[in-house]
């Protein structure tokens, strides 16, 4: 809260926290003018969710935090549609054009005039990997698809509290 009182410039922070237990700190406190979770390590798209409503009550807005694929993009995509209170969503990708090559059933490029459009169909909106273009990429010294991810089965975190 400090910081926010002694500068002009509004906080934005939350990409790297956990749940909306997580915010209640910053919230009441109106410690931040924008929260920024990031939908694939909050705790998923009704998580997100409930951050952004709860955020909402405060009168704070959500610029989501995104920086993956297609698949995550669209799971951002649609939360962002059902929060009355969403800004923006942030996107490293706009200038890799092979970056929608990723799934089948999206327009290419998927961001057009900087918007993306919320498809009207079932799931995510997409129909699926595109799994020969996946296999296109793979690296030589590394090859495989779909390896086994146990790196991820151990804990660790930041000695940070808020990104």
């Amino acid at each position: 809260m400090q910081l926010s009182q002694a500068v002009d410039t509004p906080i934005c922070t939350g990409e790297d926290i956990y749940l909306k237990e997580g915010f209640l700190d910053l919230f009441p406190k109106r410690a931040i003018a924008v929260d920024h979770p990031d939908l694939a390590t909050s705790g998923g798209i009704l998580e997100t969710k409930k951050i952004g409503d709860l955020a909402q009550d405060y009168g704070i807005a959500m610029a989501m935090h995104f920086a993956g694929s297609p698949v995550s993009c669209m799971a951002n995509v649609h939360c962002a549609a059902a929060t009355e209170n969403f800004l923006a969503l942030e996107n490293h990708s706009v200038d890799d054009p092979e970056w929608s090559n990723l799934v089948t059933g999206l327009p290419n490029p998927l961001i057009q005039d900087g918007y993306i459009q919320v498809p009207d169909k079932p799931g995510l909106g997409f129909d699926g990997l595109n799994e020969e273009y996946l296999r296109e990429q793979i690296d030589p010294e590394r090859p495989g698809v779909f390896e086994p991810t146990d790196s991820w089965d151990v804990d660790r975190s930041n000695d940070r509290l808020w990104s």
